[in-house]
């Protein structure tokens, strides 16, 4: 498993202890979970606009079985 090390102020640490208790977690997995979980975030967001800009640009949607029917995802199989 790799190891990350982040420069943080004292006051930071005080702060991330503190919420890393709250949380009822250990500092390390508050970081790592939280840190995941925005960027997953940000991710599906900006995955959504990009979709979203691609539909304003050709508005035509298809329903979802054909779809999973194209790429052989459907129940049929």
């Amino acid at each position: 498993m790799a190891t990350i090390t982040v420069r943080v102020s004292d006051v930071e640490k005080q702060f991330l202890d503190e919420m890393a208790k709250f949380e009822g977690k250990s500092l390390s997995d508050l970081l790592k979970t939280t840190t995941l979980e925005s960027l997953e975030d940000e991710y599906d967001a900006r995955v959504a606009d990009y979709a979203y800009e691609e539909y304003l640009k050709q508005p035509e949607s298809r329903p979802l079985s054909e779809l999973m029917s194209e790429y052989g995802l459907d129940d049929d199989e």
